[in-house]
């Protein structure tokens, strides 16, 4: 069944009102760059939270779970569901610290905390590795989503859907360069809730058309292991149910949510997840934006996708790519106009997370690259022309990508071992500018040792890039002088950080032992939630409920105001 005028409509009418908004922002973007990338630093916390949410759905997100599902069952989802516990961590004990930080970008902080020649080049350096290297395959894979979308649902050639893509990031780069980050980050609330309606009605038609008959007809249909939350250890998946060698699963489970760098997902916090919390109106906002993401993504926003991926392979078993599964319902089990709203979701999802990348990006060429070089303070312009830059690159990646799995896999690969310098540099003064300039070049080593000399393998090649470059960067911190101590004292004074800087704290530094425990009781509090809503979903009776009530309780009512005091 093909898109019929009233879908076409409502397309259009949201196209609209995402360009309206753009407009409505022009004036307050054109103020400054900190109003071009920040927007003047005064958001609450729901709005960006629901930013940082919607900016993680893209159009391959439900694809890339329906897949999981399609080969393992729910419990497939523990291959991202495990990067939770980077995320409680980024809320407890670096939100407040961003905020406070009083930076432009993540990559601004270098100037603040490390000291050196070093310290400038670093900086330029991942300004241009970040804002467009990554950046650009990071557009790239998310362009490929969209177009495969595109050309299962139309029946179209691959230029085709290139082509109508292309069309989709034009309307993203006007209302992005025009409005800066205010635009980006409203449409973003726009297009999450608009995103989310269509995934919950989708799920909601399929789940109760005739061929499947309810949840009960969809548990009915497929084996209960398919049900399973949990994967089990070791070796040879069932088909139904993730099966995890012991060193897959430590890897996975133990050492990924901190060691990899992974755009959404950055140790210590970075990237957009950062550039959101900079911009909540105060530190206690930027904790709660950050905290309302980590519930948002993991706990509610999957189980529309996970049920509509069940469904899909009940109706399409024999599909040769199962992630295609999602767009067969779409286009088979919606009615005219609800479909046209789903198109609109998957394009806003796309959207929210291509302005996003460009708002980044650029603040990375503009606020870390081209302003230190330059000396100038008014560059609103040039920061509407690296937009366009970037988009255009982007869209020539696009074209030389044939593999999604195989981007993600070499970013994860070759952050592998930064992680940890991202995180202790806000707790060690020790941690210098050559630490990080090690941690960020040690990875390609050993991935270049681990996959073209030893020809290793996934968890093995990973385990071995994680050990090569924290070793490498300790034995460089331990050997090279420290950051300036006037620096780091004012750095310290600004911050107010805990953990070990002794030379530095004169007693005052703070104490962490509560956010440990917050990390914990957060982490139980969104894994019952998530277990909790799944169960109560599909009616497999609920024993969560408790530990979701004491978790919240101790979060909430006894740490919490600790935290934001």
């Amino acid at each position: 069944m093909g898109v019929t005028t009233i879908d076409w409509i409502v397309i259009v009418a949201f196209m609209v009102v995402f360009l309206g908004i753009a407009l409505y922002f022009k004036n307050k973007a054109s103020e400054s760059i900190d109003s071009f990338f920040l927007g003047g630093r005064n958001l609450p916390w729901y709005i960006a939270g629901t930013s940082m949410v919607a900016t993680t759905f893209a159009a391959d997100t439900p694809l890339a779970v329906t897949e999981l599902v399609a080969q393992n069952g729910i419990s497939g989802n523990w291959l991202w569901w495990n990067m939770l516990a980077g995320g409680m961590l980024t809320t407890f004990f670096f939100a407040k610290y961003w905020r406070r930080a009083g930076v432009l970008t993540d990559i601004e902080l270098i100037k603040i905390r490390y000291s050196g020649k070093e310290a400038h080049y670093l900086r330029l350096f991942k300004s241009v590795y970040m804002g467009v290297f990554l950046n650009v395959l990071i557009i790239g894979w998310v362009n490929i989503a969209l177009m495969t979308l595109l050309e299962v649902f139309f029946d179209l050639d691959r230029n085709s859907s290139l082509l109508i893509t292309a069309a989709a990031m034009g309307i993203v780069i006007i209302y992005s360069a025009v409005s800066g980050f205010l635009g980006v980050v409203y449409t973003d609330v726009i297009q999450f809730i608009t995103a989310m309606t269509g995934s919950v009605l989708l799920a909601i038609f399929v789940i109760n058309s005739p061929d499947i008959g309810g949840i009960t007809g969809l548990k009915e249909s497929l084996p209960s292991s398919s049900f399973n939350f949990f994967p089990k250890l070791g070796d040879g998946s069932t088909g139904t149910t993730l099966a995890l060698g012991i060193g897959s699963f430590l890897a996975f489970v133990t050492v990924q949510w901190w060691a990899s760098w992974y755009p959404g997902n950055e140790p210590g916090g970075g990237g957009y997840i950062a550039q959101r919390m900079m911009s909540a109106k105060d530190e206690k906002n930027a904790i709660y934006s950050s905290l309302f993401f980590q519930f948002a993504h993991y706990c509610i926003r999957p189980w529309p996708w996970i049920l509509v991926a069940l469904a899909s392979i009940v109706l399409y078993p024999d599909l040769a790519d199962p992630k295609h599964g999602y767009v067969m319902v779409m286009k088979n089990y919606l009615p005219d106009g609800v479909r046209g709203l789903l198109l609109v979701a998957f394009l806003a999802a796309y959207m929210s997370t291509i302005s996003t990348q460009l708002n980044w990006g650029a603040s990375y060429l503009i606020n870390d690259f081209y302003k230190p070089l330059s000396g100038r303070e008014n560059l609103v312009g040039a920061s509407r022309v690296a937009t366009i830059i970037i988009a255009v690159i982007g869209l020539g990646v696009t074209t030389q990508i044939t593999s999604i799995s195989g981007v993600w896999q070499f970013i994860m690969e070759c952050g592998a071992g930064l992680g940890l310098v991202l995180i202790l540099r806000w707790y060690w003064w020790r941690v210098n500018a050559w630490s990080e300039i090690t941690a960020t070049l040690a990875p390609f080593v050993a991935y270049s040792i681990a996959h073209f000399a030893l020809d290793w393998a996934f968890p093995v090649s990973f385990f071995f890039t994680v050990g090569f470059t924290t070793i490498s960067w300790v034995l460089v911190t331990l050997f090279t002088a420290p950051s300036d101590q006037a620096l780091l004292q004012s750095f310290f004074d600004k911050i107010k950080p805990g953990g070990s800087w002794g030379p530095f704290s004169k007693g005052n530094s703070q104490p962490i032992g509560h956010l440990f425990v917050l990390w914990i009781c957060g982490i139980t509090m969104a894994y019952s939630l998530l277990f909790f809503m799944g169960n109560w979903i599909l009616g497999l009776g609920n024993m969560w409920y408790g530990i979701v009530f004491v978790s919240s309780t101790i979060v909430f009512r006894l740490l919490m105001p600790k935290l934001t005091a």
